[in-house]
C-alpha cells in the first residue's frame, strides 16, 4: 500500500496542462457544433452503413447455424470427408466470417472512418 490520497494521479503527477503534452480544452459548445457539422454527419452515416448491415447479417448467419444444428441433424450430419461432416464445416465458417469481418471493418475505418475523424479531432483541438 502506497497511502497515496484519493484522487491523486498515479507516481504522484498532475494531469498534463492545456498545450504542454495534452489535448486543448474543448467548449461542449466547440463538441456540439463538430456533432451538427456535415463532416460528422457523413462519418456516422458511413459508419452505420458498414455496421449495421453487417451485424444484421452475421446474426442471421449465426442464427441459421444454431437453428440448423437444432432441427436439421440428419443436413448437419451429412458427411464430407472422413469424419468431417457438415455441421463441422459451417462451425468453422462461423469462426471464418468473424475473422472475415473484423478484417473488412479495419479495412473500412482505414479507408473511410479514421481520415475523416482525424481532421475533425484536429480540427476541434486546433491542431489543423
Amino acid at each position: 500500500m502506497t497511502g497515496d490520497p484519493k484522487g491523486q494521479q498515479p507516481h504522484g503527477g498532475a494531469p498534463p496542462a492545456a498545450g504542454v503534452g495534452g489535448p486543448a480544452q474543448v467548449t461542449p459548445e466547440e463538441f456540439r457544433a463538430v456533432q451538427g457539422s456535415a463532416e460528422f454527419a457523413g462519418l456516422r452515416s458511413s459508419f452505420r452503413a458498414f455496421a449495421f448491415p453487417m451485424t444484421a447479417a452475421f446474426l442471421v448467419w449465426y442464427l441459421a447455424y444454431v437453428l440448423l444444428s437444432t432441427y436439421a441433424e440428419g443436413f448437419m450430419s451429412t458427411p464430407v470427408v472422413g469424419n468431417l461432416n457438415l455441421g463441422l464445416l459451417v462451425g468453422l465458417g462461423q469462426f471464418l466470417s468473424t475473422f472475415l469481418i473484423t478484417w473488412a471493418y479495419v479495412r473500412h475505418a482505414n479507408r473511410s472512418l479514421d481520415p475523416v475523424a482525424s481532421r475533425l479531432r484536429a480540427e476541434l483541438e486546433g491542431d489543423a
